[in-house]
């Protein structure tokens, strides 16, 4: 299986849209993805999706399940979209952090061991996860806590939207400490899949950040910033913004859409998933066959 979180330091890079717009990509091609957004913020991936409506309710949400208190069975939290299956976040994980430590806390005076950053995966690997999918995409809140320990322990591998400025450099470079950093206190190695330039005008000084990159660069997309707000004023991914809410298909949104599906053909690669229909990048009438 395919897994990982799209991760950057840096707020406002296009985060969440990048996990959406991928965790699309992958399905489009036939595969069967699994998206765990863990944004604790309103506007999250569940919210672009439009699978928040039950976030303040009194349901079986994924924080229920990481405590060992489910209310329900792990399928049962799955909604999908666009071809995509995606487990709604919920309100519960604002207060995920003290959740996980006083699970632990009961825990340890019963003598059991409870690894507060390893929840996520065990879920996961309980439910099944590794053979019923193809994907796994983890989308964390940017902050270091229990919600990016748990989706970087649950998918070994990142994803990084980066801004191509003097912040976007800021954020890269402080990349590798925080990787060594994350390996030391999860016990587990972190690796690098794609670094992803988002909103790249080409200017001089973007393109010498660009070079400064030690990480694979499979696609560089440009300012994009009408698309990706018509995304979360629809509710869906770019590709089906462009299909059914845009007046007219225009080429270089039509280019971008080809890039999220280069970048997904990339991602599996790394692992050796052959995708069994994949598009033409950026094929809006491409037939998407069910995995």
């Amino acid at each position: 299986m395919l897994a990982y979180s799209t991760y950057s330091e840096a707020g406002g890079v296009g985060k969440t849209t990048t996990a959406a717009n991928l965790a699309v990509a992958h399905a489009r091609a036939g595969l069967k993805p699994l998206v765990v957004p863990l944004d604790p913020q309103d506007g999250d991936l569940s919210r672009l999706f439009g699978v928040d409506t039950d976030r303040t309710e009194s349901v079986d949400n994924i924080v229920r399940h990481m405590i060992r208190r489910p209310s329900g069975d792990f399928d049962d939290l799955v909604r999908t979209v666009e071809g995509v299956d995606i487990i709604p976040e919920h309100n519960m994980l604002s207060d995920l952090a003290e959740y996980l430590q006083r699970e632990k806390d009961q825990a340890e005076a019963m003598g059991e061991a409870f690894g507060m950053h390893a929840q996520l995966l065990r879920v996961l690997q309980d439910a099944g996860v590794p053979d019923e999918y193809d994907v796994l995409i983890c989308d964390p809140p940017a902050t270091e806590g229990p919600h990016l320990y748990n989706a970087i322990h649950a998918t070994r591998s990142l994803v990084i939207p980066v801004e191509p400025s003097a912040k976007g450099r800021a954020a890269v470079e402080g990349l590798e400490s925080l990787v060594a950093g994350l390996e030391d206190q999860l016990d587990v190695e972190v690796g690098v899949l794609a670094a992803v330039p988002v909103g790249f005008k080409n200017t001089r000084d973007q393109r010498t950040i660009l070079d400064e990159i030690d990480y694979p660069i499979p696609e560089v997309i440009g300012e994009r910033a009408s698309l990706m707000e018509g995304c979360w004023m629809q509710q869906c991914s770019a590709f089906e913004y462009v299909r059914n809410h845009r007046d007219r298909r225009r080429d270089y949104e039509i280019e971008t859409l080809a890039q999220f599906d280069r970048i997904a053909r990339h991602l599996e690669e790394q692992v050796g998933l052959e995708a069994p229909n994949p598009p033409e990048p950026g094929d809006l009438d491409h037939e998407v066959l069910s995995a």
